[in-house]
């Protein structure tokens, strides 16, 4: 890669040095000008056009075609300066072209990399370490805490809590015990584990996520510069230019002349300097555009699909609600409360501190916490007991608060009880909370054309279904693997959307990667993720997501207009050179000066954009 790099930006630097040499000699009288520049032409020139040709060969009409004719002519006709300088701009064009789009995905890498490797499996008494390939079904394998799951695989002994939001988007932890199913790539957080291998780890989750990723990119065809569309028709157009020029003066440097002024350096020189632009401002605003071709195919996206947890919602359970028992003081139950979670690592006592924190609430001290793994927590607040934690915990800490909690009905879902003094004070209801941004994001990326939306997740249909009624989407797909959203991923480019899709988890990198557009949330995502799509948001904010498309619009529109403006001047420039009124020096030299133009006409995509959504392009 490193040497490929150096051969594309090489290649102007060395033009450039060439001609520099070549026109100082010939100011100075120096007898070796010509070589300078011959050799510039000879060793850059005709390899480039033999690319084009093979390009030409393989059914590929692109916007160098026109370059290609003028090297080879100079050639012929013994023009080795207004050839080199043609040579200059071609060469320029392509390193500017791959520095805009960058370097490929290292997304199968980063997966691979993250991949569990070792297994402990266990032989007689003990247990032996073993790479994850040598599990085969039906081994029993230790997981212990802070280690991932090799193999997809049913838990026999012990209990758990097991994060499995990486694979299948849910974002509470699972509560592992007996009997269990638990997949590869998950993360034991708690306590040791004894799984039975129902697959061998290369036919796993985390296997099949790799090889989805890899088959979606493989797949992906390459975008098609803006370039080689307007040369469809500029390029035949030139070659007519040039045969009128030649039957009416019979003159081949008319041919030259014609060809070098109408070289279409604008159109290899305005779109990647417009996507350096756009890239650089996309850069100051938290926007990371990983290629050009995400920033090119953003705004010509048409339907967008959006993953449901961390990516609508927070990705985390939080306090969503307190029901008091009685005439309790909600903020004093909640300050009480927080006093004791506060030394406490669990998620759901840092959601409780962070909802006193958030009201202002000041928290007392607490002494004599008792924390049961997994269960709850309790300590003196005030020379009172508080009791934090599930029904269980309860029942063995505060009996009578248990009897209470259980006449009082349904408590479905993620809650914690509260005893105080021994009786209920309260229960805590925690939800995946939808992000404060969301509905304006909604709203805004329909203002800006992009009407179909549709809701995809691994989380269970119900609580998916929730959150699309909350925001107004009326598409919405829950209990999905990663194969099931590369599927309707799919399925959409299959009628001809061009598909944006919004994510943050290993379980959408497949779908990312197959998108036009994938996006994903650095702060949840990050690893994985982020490097299969092509945009990253680096604030924790969704809402950044329309700014992207409008900066996206606005490139392609300043790159067309840097085009038209070119390709204008370029048509001029070749009426004159037809009418013999500009040498191939001259014309080359011309066609230097509308390469400024447009260069710094495109360069306007690097201006400041409005962050206000705002709909049209």
């Amino acid at each position: 890669m490193r040497v490929s790099h150096r051969l594309i930006y090489g290649r102007p630097i060395g033009a450039a040095v060439l001609l520099l040499t070549g026109g100082i000699a010939r100011l100075l009288g120096m007898p070796w000008a010509e070589a300078a520049w011959w050799t510039g032409l000879l060793v850059l020139g005709i390899p480039m056009a033999a690319r084009t040709a093979l390009g030409m060969i393989r059914g590929r009409f692109a916007a160098d075609v026109v370059a290609a004719l003028s090297v080879v002519t100079a050639i012929a006709l013994g023009q080795p300066l207004a050839g080199l300088v043609i040579v200059l701009m071609q060469t320029g064009g392509e390193a500017l072209d791959r520095y805009a789009e960058g370097r490929a995905s290292e997304a199968v890498r980063a997966l691979e990399a993250d991949a569990p490797r070792i297994a402990h499996r266990q032989r007689g008494d003990g247990w032996e370490d073993l790479p994850t390939d040598g599990v085969a079904v039906g081994d029993l394998v230790l997981i212990r805490p802070g280690e991932m799951v090799p193999c997809d695989g049913t838990v026999v002994e012990g209990r758990s809590t097991v994060d499995a939001s990486r694979l299948t988007g849910e974002p509470t932890p699972i509560h592992a015990v007996p009997d269990t199913p638990l997949v590869s790539g998950s993360l034991n957080l708690e306590a040791p584990l004894t799984l039975r291998a129902t697959r061998l780890a290369a036919e796993s989750q985390y296997a099949l996520i790799v090889g989805l990723v890899r088959s979606a990119q493989a797949s992906k065809a390459p975008l098609q510069r803006e370039a080689d569309r307007w040369a469809v028709w500029f390029t035949p157009i030139t070659l007519a230019v040039c045969a009128i020029a030649w039957l009416l003066s019979g003159d081949p440097l008319r041919i030259l002349a014609v060809l070098v002024v109408a070289t279409p350096c604008p159109l290899i020189l305005a779109a990647p300097v417009a996507v350096i632009g756009g890239i650089d401002r996309g850069a100051r605003l938290g926007l990371i555009f990983r290629h050009g071709t995400a920033l090119e195919q953003l705004g010509r996206t048409t339907v967008a699909v959006l993953d449901k947890t961390g990516t609508l919602t927070i990705g985390r359970p939080a306090l969503d609600r307190i029901e008091v028992v009685g005439c309790q003081d909600e903020a004093q139950v909640l300050a009480w409360i927080a006093a004791v979670e506060q030394g406490g690592g669990h998620h759901l006592a840092r959601s409780v501190v962070a909802a006193a924190e958030a009201r202002g609430l000041p928290l007392p001290s607490a002494i004599g916490i008792i924390e049961g793994s997994g269960r709850g927590v309790a300590g003196m607040v005030a020379g009172v007991e508080v009791v934090v934690g599930s029904s269980s915990w309860i029942a063995e800490r505060a009996p009578d608060a248990a009897i209470t909690f259980a006449a009082t009905g349904d408590h479905d879902g993620l809650v914690a009880y509260v005893a105080i003094a021994g009786r209920a004070a309260a229960v805590l209801r925690f939800a995946d909370l939808i992000r404060p941004e969301a509905p304006a994001t909604i709203a805004a990326l329909r203002t800006l054309g992009i009407e179909r939306i549709l809701l995809l997740s691994g989380d269970h249909a119900e609580h998916t279904a929730d959150v699309a009624r909350t925001l107004g989407l009326t598409e919405a797909r829950g209990d999905l693997l990663p194969g099931d959203k590369l599927r309707a991923v799919r399925e959409l480019q299959s009628v001809g959307q061009r598909v944006l899709m919004v994510g943050d988890g290993t379980n959408d990198a497949p779908a990312l990667s197959a998108a036009e557009v994938g996006v994903a949330l650095a702060a949840h995502g990050g690893g994985v993720s982020a490097e299969a799509a092509g945009l990253v948001l680096l604030q924790d904010d969704l809402g950044r997501l329309p700014l992207a498309i409008r900066l996206s619009r606005r490139t392609l529109r300043v790159a067309r207009q840097s085009i038209g403006v070119g390709l204008g001047l370029s048509a001029t420039g070749m009426v004159l050179a037809a009418a013999g009124l500009l040498t191939p020096v001259a014309g080359a030299l011309g066609q230097e000066i509308i390469d400024v133009a447009v260069i710094l006409w495109a360069l306007r995509a690097a201006a400041p954009l409005t962050e206000a959504p705002a709909g049209g392009t």
